[in-house]
C-alpha cells in the first residue's frame, strides 16, 4: 500500500513527510523533487513569504545513492521564516504568550470552524496548519510519485485556463507542447493574450486589495486502462482523483473530461465511440470521458479541471467579529498572495501524480520497480492480445 503522511506549520521550522509503500530501486534524487518545489514558488500575483523562502527538500531515510530501498522515504522542507518565529511558534511552553492571539477569524478561512472543533481562542493554532503552506511538501511528495509512474511511460502536466474572469482560449495540441507554452507565461497559461489579461487582472485585484480565484488543469498522459475500479465506491479513479484536488486548500469545483457541460448534452454528443485497428488495438476518436469510464482509466488522456476560490486573505478585511469580546471588526490580516492559481496547478499534479501512483502500486504491486515493471509489462501483452 502507498501512502504519505505530512506534519508541520506554516511558521514552524521544517515541513516534513513519511512516504510509506515505495519499491526498492526507484532512481529518486533531492534535484528532481526541488524543480518542482521551484515551480511551485512562481507566478504572477504570489506573496511577499516567496520572497523569504526558497524550498528545497532534504531526503533523511529511505533513499541510498539515488535509489530508494523500499523502506519509508522520509522528506523535509525548511522554513526560513523559522528565525523569526522561533519563540513565537516555540514547542517550549516557557514562550507560551510572546505572540498576541489572533481572535479575529477571517471570512473564508478555516479559522472560525477550526477554534470551534479543537477548542482554541486563538486562530493562530488552527491557520498555521490550514494555510497553504503545507502544500510544500505535497509537492515533494508528488514529485516523487511523479518518478514512480515515469517508469511505465506516464507524465502528468498542469497549467491554468481562467484567473478570474479571464480565460484562455481553445487550447490545441499535444499535453507536453501546450505545458512548454505554460512554462513561458507567468501565469501558467498556454494562452499567450489570455495570460496578458490574467496578469492585468491580477494587477488590478491587488491594487484595490482583492484577491481571485481561477481554473487550472491537469492532464495526464500515458494511463493503460484498467487503472482504479468499479466494484467498489471508494476505488473509483476519479473519486479518489476528485477526492485528491478538493483537499487543496481553496479549491471548490472538480470537472473531469466535459464536465457539467456533458449534462447539458445529448448522449449522443457525449459518449466516445470505440473503434478497432490491428496495430493499436481498441481507441477512441473522442476524449469527452477525460480518459475514465466507469470508474477506471480506459487509455486516453485523464483530463481533469479544477476551481480554485479567491485566496481568503484580503488586504482589504471583510467583516468579522472577535471570538473574544464578541465585538464586530474588519478581520485580520495574514501576509498572503492576491493569486496562486499558477502555483495551485503545481499542487494538482502533485495530488494527481500521487493517486495515479497508488493506482500503479494497487495493480501491478511488488517489493521492487523490477518486480512492477515485470507485472505491468504481462498485464499490457494481455490488453494488447484481448
Amino acid at each position: 500500500m502507498l501512502r504519505y503522511l505530512s506534519a508541520g506549520e506554516s511558521h514552524g521550522p521544517a515541513l516534513t513527510g513519511i512516504i510509506e509503500g515505495l519499491p526498492a530501486g526507484l532512481a529518486v534524487t533531492e534535484q528532481q523533487i526541488n524543480a518542482d518545489l521551484a515551480r511551485r514558488q512562481k507566478g504572477y500575483g504570489r506573496g511577499g513569504r516567496m520572497a523569504i523562502e526558497k524550498d528545497t527538500a532534504r531526503i533523511l531515510s529511505g533513499v541510498r545513492w539515488g535509489r530508494t530501498l523500499g523502506s519509508p522515504v522520509a522528506l523535509m522542507v525548511e522554513n526560513r521564516d523559522w528565525e523569526n518565529w522561533a519563540e513565537k511558534m516555540s514547542a517550549d511552553p516557557a514562550h507560551e504568550g510572546t505572540l498576541k492571539p489572533v481572535t479575529r477569524p477571517r471570512p473564508g478561512h478555516a479559522d472560525l470552524t477550526g477554534m470551534l472543533k479543537y477548542g482554541h481562542s486563538d486562530a493562530r493554532n488552527i491557520l498555521e496548519r490550514s494555510s497553504a503552506r503545507e502544500t510544500a511538501m505535497r509537492v515533494a511528495v508528488g514529485a516523487v510519485a511523479k518518478a514512480l509512474i515515469a517508469v511505465f511511460g506516464v507524465k502528468v502536466f498542469g497549467w491554468v485556463r481562467e484567473i478570474g474572469a479571464v480565460s484562455a482560449g481553445e487550447l490545441k495540441g499535444a499535453p507536453e507542447a501546450l505545458f512548454k507554452k505554460a512554462m513561458a507565461s507567468q501565469v501558467s497559461c498556454p494562452d499567450k493574450a489570455a495570460s496578458a489579461a490574467m496578469m492585468e487582472a491580477i494587477d488590478k485585484a491587488k491594487k484595490a486589495g482583492d484577491s481571485l480565484g481561477g481554473v487550472f488543469e491537469v492532464v495526464i498522459t500515458g494511463c493503460p486502462p484498467g487503472l482504479g475500479s468499479y466494484a467498489q465506491r471508494d476505488r473509483t479513479l476519479d473519486g479518489l482523483l476528485a477526492c485528491a484536488m478538493l483537499s487543496i486548500q481553496a479549491m471548490k469545483g472538480v470537472e473531469i473530461g466535459m464536465g457539467f457541460d456533458a449534462a447539458r448534452l445529448p448522449g449522443s454528443k457525449v459518449h466516445d465511440e470505440i473503434f478497432y485497428a490491428k496495430d493499436k488495438g481498441y481507441y477512441r476518436k473522442t476524449n469527452h470521458a477525460g480518459g475514465i469510464e466507469g470508474g477506471m482509466s480506459n487509455g486516453s488522456d485523464i483530463v481533469i479541471r479544477v476551481a480554485m476560490k479567491p485566496i481568503p486573505t484580503l488586504y482589504k478585511p471583510l467583516r468579522s467579529v472577535d471570538v473574544i469580546t464578541k465585538e464586530p471588526f474588519k478581520a485580520s490580516v495574514e501576509r498572503s498572495d492576491s493569486c496562486a492559481i499558477p502555483a495551485a496547478a503545481v499542487v494538482g499534479e502533485a495530488v494527481a501524480a500521487f493517486v495515479i501512483a497508488q493506482a500503479f502500486a494497487e495493480k501491478f504491486g511488488g517489493d521492487s520497480v523490477a518486480e512492477m515493471k515485470r507485472n505491468f509489462d504481462g498485464y499490457m501483452e494481455q490488453v494488447k492480445g484481448f
